[in-house]
């Protein structure tokens, strides 16, 4: 009968000893969820900075692959005009194109399709 009363006894001393000893280890809690709370909107604001940064930069636009690449605009018609007038005059294509202001591509597809260039 003596060993239960030790028992008995010793928890009582042990649950009373808790609630002083309780408070410092409620202190290291509450400063690693502080800590944690703070790292994770540390995180959150690095995230946003790095999709601004990702925006800016356009990350992941690449070069258009031949298949998928956008079909050229059509050249207006007084633009034509005045590449074929250059060209009969004896222009060379990147005198024409930076006189058009278009790309020289952009310049011999037009005289492609005029039949002018073979």
């Amino acid at each position: 009968m003596d060993i239960p009363l030790i028992l008995l006894v010793s928890g009582i001393i042990l649950i009373i000893l808790s609630f002083f000893f309780g408070t410092s280890s409620r202190k290291h809690e509450d400063e690693i969820e502080n800590i944690s709370i703070s790292l994770h909107q540390e995180t959150n604001q690095l995230k946003k900075r790095l999709r601004a940064i990702e925006e800016e930069l356009m990350i992941g636009v690449g070069p258009i692959p031949k298949g998928k690449q956008p079909k050229p605009k059509p050249v207006h018609e007084i633009i034509v005009n005045q590449i074929l007038s250059l060209q009969a005059q004896g222009y060379t294509i990147p005198e024409i194109a930076k006189r058009s202001s278009l790309s020289d591509d952009e310049v011999m597809n037009v005289l492609k399709s005029r039949g002018v260039l073979l």
